[in-house]
């Protein structure tokens, strides 16, 4: 406990703390000055018993050198600095779209698709302190899991529970996805709207299906929205013989980089390939610089004093000593 509070805590004054270096030099002088008349006696059995008064006569020695103590730290002026910060600025909407599908949970990157997926997307929402950012999530249907907000702490919370086929139909609707964040994104009046939309699939949609990628594309030009696609895999995976129809090759490409591509070149964005962990880091530093907020942060310093309990407790341990040398400890010539 006495560890946490001094761990939190900054001196104003930390010179003072070098009176602790007179301290054995005041408690030698004591016993110097204490020293007592002595006389000579054959056997010192009478005087063995000991009584709680024995035990206790260093208290007030302690009680006072408690109170220096305290009274050395309060002179050094602790303090607890709290520290806010102040956004201010022009912020960019921005929209991640993620796939959810089943094949996110998929370990070729490790632990999996989704959770590298959230664990790198959470550190693009706190590096963006003055944007209002939503998240959409698409499989075999889309949904809009969280509307615009400057709450970062309720979008990370949002992007911490995800799990494939949790929430949504199985399947890959890339167009729907993308409609639904850019109605997200239709009543914004900021000038600069952005969706970043990561999957790792190509168009599988159910006969369910309201929009196709074509018209999801128009969609968000006539909004103008730039769009920044990531396909999110290792590579080309293995198929089984009897999948393989005409194929000469085993492996086959899952990613609609086309699709991708196109959404990208169409919407004024960018097409990025995700190949591990620190090439998806990358790509999102790499939409960062591009995307930049006018953002001002003023950062206010904030300092609570933290001597006053430590005076009071000094000057509780001197009225305690004086206390005990008066009464129950009182010495007598």
């Amino acid at each position: 406990m006495l560890y946490e509070w001094f761990r939190n805590i900054e001196f104003a004054n930390p010179h003072w703390l070098g009176l602790f270096a007179i301290l054995p030099l005041l408690w030698w002088y004591r016993r110097y000055r204490a020293r007592q008349a002595a006389f000579t006696v054959s056997t010192v059995h009478s005087f063995a018993e000991r009584s709680w008064k024995n035990r206790f006569r260093h208290l007030p020695l302690i009680l006072r050198s408690l109170a220096v103590v305290l009274l050395i730290v309060a002179l050094a002026r602790p303090q607890r600095r709290n520290d806010e910060k102040i956004f201010r600025g022009e912020g960019i909407d921005i929209i991640l779209c993620i796939d959810v599908s089943g094949s996110m949970n998929s370990r070729d990157i490790a632990p999996s698709r989704m959770e590298v997926a959230k664990e790198v997307a959470i550190d693009f929402v706190r590096s963006r302190p003055v944007d209002r950012i939503g998240l959409v999530i698409f499989a075999g249907e889309s949904f809009s899991q969280c509307p615009l907000t400057s709450d970062k702490n309720t979008l990370i919370e949002q992007l911490q529970s995800l799990e494939s086929r949790k929430y949504l139909e199985d399947g890959t609707v890339i167009g729907e996805g993308l409609a639904t964040a850019v109605d997200r994104l239709s009543e914004s009046k900021n000038r600069s709207k952005v969706i970043i939309l990561l999957t790792d699939g190509k168009e599988d949609a159910p006969d369910t299906r309201l929009i196709d990628p074509a018209t999801a594309i128009e969609i968000a030009k006539s909004q103008g929205v730039r769009v920044y696609t990531i396909g999110m895999s290792a590579g080309p995976v293995k198929i089984p013989e009897y999948l393989r129809g005409d194929r000469t090759s085993p492996y086959v490409e899952l990613i609609d980089e086309q699709l991708l591509q196109r959404i990208a070149a169409e919407t004024g964005g960018r097409y990025f390939r995700a190949r591990d962990r620190e090439a998806l880091r990358i790509i999102y530093s790499q939409i960062d610089r591009l995307e930049k907020s006018e953002a001002e942060i003023t950062t206010l310093l904030r300092f609570e004093e933290m001597f006053l309990p430590l005076v009071l407790a000094a000057l509780a341990c001197v009225f305690l000593e004086l206390l005990l040398r008066s009464t129950v400890l009182r010495k007598f010539p």
